[in-house]
């Protein structure tokens, strides 16, 4: 969609993410068209998506419109000696630039510590922090004004190597380390019959936003401002902004546009401030849209881990114990990091039985590019080495993996190394079993030469006798919701008029399907086919950011609650009528019934022109931080996932193709079995592009090559047969629904198994991702 479609409006009805129900367009019915939960109800906005008509941040305008741009720094690791921005502000058409001198509130901000500064003050702590901003009246003026703005700096040698941060001076006032976390759980004196060992690093995967990256800041006539940005979590984005800005949260008010999908890079506000900064300080509306270059250099990546393990097992193949250092690469803040830690060592032995594990984590800052949160944070990287380790023990003993995996295999009851014990539903056996039994693609000789798919696309091959096929397996598991005592709630309002029901809820829909599930749980509580859901802003109560599965367990039980108070509001007047309880009455396909059938209405005839309304919270059961031996009840939930990968290796030159991903997860209850299948699937894909082609790489801690030339993303071409074969629904009782979060736990687990797989073409040892071409080169000759 082009600006000049969007010139006619301002951006206060921007990011709606509201719809009609299911077949809602218009037009006379032969039959009431299915609703309610356990359907693939369409996605309110997937028409506006497919026309172009979608109001993403992009396409915002606002009369008298400023154009914003942000000057990075060239260096990873260098002091400031002075900023002369008088070049810049003597140019034609430049209204304002900012500095850290020019910030009324606080300068620096996190979500969970606030050392990362707005702007670069005195020390440059990696490649494109950001120094000042610009507001000028055209994009490239704006470009230039940055580009002219002069900096002194004394480079200095960036400390890159996370092993060293330990020792290096402090990149940091508060030091460079984050968080250390030892877990101690049983005898550390035993150990087992049979011992395996490695070493592994895992990649810095970018969160690669399909959308630019890019904001609209609204200055208000009681100087406030507001923000028009793609956020997933609005109400801390508003607090960190106001905080920034110097003024009372009242005075800011962030409205959420469209969101073009998000994997964690739309959580950071360093996007935001600058525009609210220039703002206030111009009087005009200022935008800014990112280049990709930008969004490389200014949003967090996938944390870059070092991983050490040491797994004890006796003859059988059972695990006895499990040692293990994890280091995690910040790179220059905080970020969420801890969070990222704290799921890493928790996971660290899989979802498996270990009687005995002993765990060090660190999270330490570097010189090298932001780290936070992106899908699978932490359970990713533990994942793909437990299974390495798994497939080491399995081929040390000469038994089958996957017996060795269901000998190990985790179940309800079994007690984590934190001491937590599983409650929820824990079929990995189940699972494991399910992708085992599902058979195998045909292989190449089976068909047709002409339709064979060599690794390296058609004709890649050098021949196809160097063509090797492996199949490999892997165990994830992820937490769902925030951990660690982290308070969640969220609050939601149902409002019911004239046959049409209203969700306000600030729940944000970032593709996960939030505002599609909203629709199909008030559609089955009260039987009224057409809802609408509210855009999202801050004047709403919050409901907490977009992660973990949160939005599907915390905001969808909270709207359910509320729907359920207005359906008690709606069938009190007809079962005190009739001189029977509430609990007596169903509503089923927009009807109203009695069990006795002596009462039969419509929702429509029993509404009668009112109104109803209702608002209602959600709030799961507490948690609590993990002690100082890693020990303590820190999730609400899990979610597990089995995965077996095939690939085709070709040998001789290293190349992989990805011919078939076979998929069993648990998943609660299906909701709507289109939009799970699509997430699965999603999460899959990354997870191959996890283990195959991306990797942000750096040097001496400067981004090589930012762009998406650099940067292999998977495309349709990539993209291997994805078989979801089993997905199993045994409800946890204390989730709303019993549904659990689908998309990250397949994230985290496709990778380990495409490693796998590999590991089994080649007989090479796999312990890097993404995989380089060289390790996948075998001896084997080609016979």
């Amino acid at each position: 969609m082009s600006n000049d479609a969007a010139t006619t409006a301002t951006p206060l009805a921007a990011g709606s993410v509201s719809g009609t129900g299911a077949g809602s367009s218009g037009g006379p019915r032969s039959e009431p068209a299915a609703m309610g939960l356990g359907i693939s109800l369409p996605p309110a906005d997937a028409r506006a998506k497919t026309e172009g008509t979608f109001p993403y941040a992009s396409d915002l305008w606002a009369e008298g419109l400023l154009w914003a741009a942000i000057l990075r720094s060239p260096h990873a690791h260098a002091r400031i000696l002075a900023i002369d921005t008088s070049g810049a502000l003597d140019m034609p058409g430049v209204r304002a630039v900012v500095t850290h001198q020019d910030i009324p509130g606080d300068a620096s901000y996190g979500r969970k510590i606030a050392d990362r500064p707005v702007f670069a003050s005195e020390v440059i702590r990696h490649h494109g922090e950001a120094i000042a901003a610009v507001a000028a009246d055209h994009p490239d003026t704006a470009r230039l004004a940055a580009a002219a703005i002069v900096v002194e700096y004394e480079v200095l040698e960036p400390v890159t190597d996370p092993e060293r941060a330990f020792e290096a001076q402090p990149l940091h006032p508060d030091g460079n380390l984050i968080r250390h976390i030892p877990l101690r759980y049983g005898d550390p004196d035993v150990v087992g019959d049979v011992i395996v060992e490695g070493l592994y690093r895992i990649g810095r995967q970018d969160p690669a936003p399909i959308g630019a990256e890019a904001g609209l800041a609204v200055p208000r006539p009681d100087g406030g401002v507001e923000l028009y940005v793609a956020s997933t979590d609005p109400h801390t984005d508003r607090d960190l902004a106001a905080s920034c800005f110097g003024l009372d949260p009242d005075r800011v008010k962030i409205v959420v546009t469209g969101v073009p999908g998000a994997t964690g890079d739309r959580e950071d506000p360093g996007f935001q401030l600058p525009l609210g900064l220039l703002a206030l300080k111009t009087g005009c509306p200022v935008k800014l849209t990112a280049t990709r270059e930008e969004s490389f250099l200014g949003h967090a990546h996938r944390h870059p881990t070092l991983l050490r393990y040491r797994h004890h097992a006796d003859q059988e193949g059972r695990l006895v114990k499990v040692e293990a250092q994890l280091l995690l690469d910040a790179g220059a803040y905080a970020d969420s990091s801890s969070e990222s830690l704290a799921a890493a060592v928790a996971f660290a032995c899989g979802p498996y039985v270990v009687p005995h594990a002993f765990i060090e984590g660190w999270a330490v800052r570097t010189n090298n590019p932001p780290s936070g949160h992106v899908r699978g944070e932490g359970a990713m990287q533990v994942c793909a080495a437990y299974e390495a380790q798994m497939d080491k023990l399995s081929t040390k003993l000469g038994l089958d993996p996957v017996d060795v995996r269901l000998r190990n295999a985790l179940a309800t009851g079994d007690i984590l190394p934190t001491g937590q014990t599983v409650t929820c539903p824990a079929p990995v056996a189940e699972l494991l079993q399910a992708v085992r039994d599902y058979p195998l693609p045909p292989l190449p000789k089976d068909t047709p030469e002409d339709e064979w798919l060599l690794p390296g696309g058609q004709e890649g091959a050098g021949e196809p006798g160097a063509v090797r096929r492996g199949v490999g397996y892997a165990l994830g598991m992820v937490h769902m919701l925030g951990a660690e005592g982290t308070d969640e709630v969220s609050t939601a309002t149902v409002k019911v008029q004239d046959g049409v029901a209203t969700v306000i809820c600030s729940a944000v829909d970032t593709g996960s399907g939030f505002a599609t599930l909203a629709r199909q749980i008030v559609q089955e509580t009260l039987g009224v086919e057409e809802v609408h859901v509210a855009s999202v802003d801050t004047d709403q109560p919050p409901a907490g950011p977009a992660a973990h599965g949160r939005h599907t367990w915390v905001s969808g039980g909270a709207v359910e609650r509320a729907a359920k108070m207005v359906r008690t509001q709606l069938l009190q007047p007809l079962a005190h009528k009739f001189g029977m309880s509430t609990e007596l009455l169903q509503i089923t396909d927009g009807k109203i019934t009695s069990y006795d059938g002596v009462l039969s209405t419509t929702v429509t005839e029993a509404l009668d022109g009112k109104e109803l309304w209702a608002t209602a919270q959600c709030r799961p059961h507490p948690t609590e931080p993990l002690d100082e031996s890693g020990q303590g009840d820190a999730f609400v939930g899990m979610a597990f996932c089995a995965v077996r990968a095939v690939v085709d290796v070709d040998i001789e030159i290293g190349s992989v193709r990805v011919v078939e991903m076979a998929v069993a997860q648990d998943v609660g209850r299906v909701l709507n079995p289109a939009q799970l299948a699509s997430r699965i699937e999603a999460g899959v894909t990354l997870g191959v592009g996890t283990a195959l082609t991306e990797n942000l790489r750096t040097a001496r801690g400067l981004l090589r090559h930012p762009d998406l030339t650099g940067y292999a993303l998977p495309t349709s071409l990539d993209a291997p047969d994805i078989r979801i074969v089993k997905l199993v629904e045994e409800r946890d009782v204390v989730a709303p629904f019993g549904a659990k979060a689908a998309s990250a736990v397949p994230v985290v687990t496709s990778p380990a198994a495409v490693a796998a797989a590999v590991r089994a073409a080649t007989g090479r040892p796999i312990n890097r991702l993404p995989i380089r071409p060289q390790a996948a080169v075998s001896a084997v000759p080609n016979s």
